[in-house]
């Protein structure tokens, strides 16, 4: 089963995405970037999503700090976030996002992208 780490701060967007991707994924969850960061570093993950406004550590931040990590500069990462401002996504991009889902999702949409991204 592949495995997926998801972070987000906000408790009930957590449980959701567990409960669309439970069955279908391996997932661990994280409340902020630094958490993450963590289970990067006991776990290896096929595919990553993170919000972006987070405390303690940002999405942005989290992304840039994955990408340096030989293990994960290739890996999927999709940033799921209330944010749809077209600057936002332009930098997500630069940053190395390999793609971007604006909250709310649909759950059909959110695994038929995962299933693209991570045959």
């Amino acid at each position: 089963m592949k495995k997926l780490l998801y972070v987000d701060d906000a408790k009930s967007m957590r449980r959701l995405v567990e409960l669309v991707l439970d069955g279908h994924y391996e997932i661990t969850l994280a409340e902020d970037g630094l958490q993450g960061i963590e289970a990067l570093n006991h776990h290896q993950f096929d595919i990553i999503i993170s919000d972006i406004n987070m405390p303690n550590m940002n999405g942005f931040d989290f992304l840039k700090t994955i990408r340096t990590l030989p293990l994960y500069q290739i890996t999927p990462i999709l940033m799921m976030t209330t944010e749809a401002d077209d600057e936002m996504k332009q930098l997500g991009k630069r940053l190395g996002a390999t793609g971007w889902i604006t909250k709310p999702f649909d759950p059909a949409k959110l695994i038929q992208v995962i299933e693209k991204l991570t045959p």
